[in-house]
């Protein structure tokens, strides 16, 4: 028995899905080719909306708060005022 079962293939793998994604790639060129204009003029609002977005998640890998005063006080002894990756 050499079969694979149906639920141990994955859905990406499969007709359905790659038709799928054909005929969706397919609505993204015609949507863009059609609506270039609408598209293109969005950009500079799309990287003006961008910068507070990454500030707001990004932000998270400065450690802000994260700090106990036992950790500030290791740091003083090492003389290093930057964080460290532990």
């Amino acid at each position: 028995m050499d079969e694979v079962p149906h639920g141990a293939r994955p859905f990406w793998k499969s007709r359905a899905a790659i038709a799928m994604t054909v005929f969706g790639l397919i609505a993204v060129f015609l949507m863009f080719s059609e609506h270039r204009a609408h598209f293109l003029g969005v950009i500079p609002y799309l990287l003006l909306l961008s910068c507070p977005l990454m500030h707001l998640f990004m932000h998270h890998g400065h450690g802000h708060g994260q700090h106990s005063h036992r950790d500030s006080a290791d740091r003083e002894k090492s003389g290093d005022g930057h964080d460290s990756f532990r």
